[in-house]
């Protein structure tokens, strides 16, 4: 078990997630939903964004089983009725998480350019990779998933809500088609592609 490389992503992960989630909660703030603001959710300080299960006990229990780990932080509160236009900015929102890590992954991808150590630029290529897979992940339209919300956003409202039904039982089929490797079919070309644009190789 090779205990370096698991801190080495950890420490690019938490990262990831973190903003992630503080972005999907400062959109919604300034679209007029102040829930996650009040609740001390935008904040850096990953302790406010462990979510017992899917920060810790999940990827964890996948690293050690010899499984591809995935998780995610505990979700930002967003309440639609406080939104101007729920159906449409929840879409924002939505949105924001997976923009974010594209943003993180383009300015990290600048440092390559650099004359650095093989070690760092491989940390750094890493921490890309990370940010790739948590936006194109994510955008995959399976409530509970960011995908989804724009997907709701665009479907006419008795659509819309049959559709947000699916969300109790979204995440147990993202689970189950992530750990049978049906996800990495459809997502790893996506993010080889996108990683490629940015010079990791």
């Amino acid at each position: 078990m090779n205990y370096e490389l698991l801190l080495i992503n950890i420490a690019a992960f938490t990262p990831a997630i973190i903003l992630h989630e503080c972005a999907h909660g400062w959109v919604a703030n300034k679209l007029g939903d102040p829930t996650a603001k009040n609740l001390g959710r935008l904040t850096l300080n990953p302790l406010k964004h462990i979510d017992p299960f899917g920060t810790v006990i999940l990827p964890f229990t996948l690293w050690f089983s010899g499984l591809t780990p995935f998780g995610w932080a505990k979700p930002v509160p967003v309440n639609p009725m406080n939104l101007e236009h729920p159906k449409r900015d929840m879409m924002w929102v939505g949105l924001a998480g997976p923009a974010i890590n594209i943003a993180l992954a383009v300015i990290l991808s600048q440092f390559l350019k650099l004359d650095l150590s093989f070690e760092v630029k491989s940390v750094i290529q890493l921490a890309i990779l990370i940010n790739l897979f948590l936006a194109v992940f994510n955008m995959v339209p399976i409530p509970p998933l960011d995908g989804s919300r724009l997907v709701i956003g665009l479907l006419p409202n008795r659509y819309a809500y049959l559709y947000s039904r699916l969300e109790p039982y979204g995440i147990i089929l993202v689970f189950l088609l992530f750990v049978v490797g049906k996800f990495q079919i459809f997502l790893l070309p996506v993010i080889d592609y996108l990683a490629s644009l940015l010079g990791v190789h």
